[in-house]
């Protein structure tokens, strides 16, 4: 993995992170575009799970020259809405106060093990 440009016309595409199948985010006229981003660890629960996701962000964000409170949506699965509550409590914790972004949360069949999939939309500097 690792940093691609893309020139088409006037406009530059960048692409961070790029494997077999996805970018882990792309960026293009300002805005950043992260990909569903999951947890490294399966194992934990969901607080910790989430908890990695939000560090996960907090990395791509800040290599595509961003971060946490220039998000403008963001869109959560769950694989029991009946956790939302708890998912939200830490979404609070981790965003600072007065830039909560537009946000969609629903249940959803993930991967084994993933409890929670986070995808994003940010303003870039």
């Amino acid at each position: 993995m690792g940093l691609m440009h893309c020139q088409t016309g006037a406009e530059m595409i960048r692409r961070i992170n790029t494997g077999e199948v996805l970018s882990q985010a792309v960026v293009h006229d300002n805005i950043v575009y992260v990909c569903g981003m999951t947890a490294p660890d399966k194992t934990k629960g969901l607080e910790d799970q989430t908890r990695q996701v939000f560090k996960r962000i907090d990395d791509i964000l800040r290599e595509a020259g961003s971060d946490k409170s220039k998000i403008l949506t963001a869109t959560i699965w769950l694989a029991d809405i009946g956790t939302r509550p708890a998912m939200t409590q830490i979404w609070k914790e981790w965003l600072p106060s007065g830039v909560l972004p537009a946000r969609a949360a629903m249940e959803a069949v993930l991967g084994d093990g993933i409890l929670v999939e986070v995808m994003l939309q940010a303003a870039c500097d």
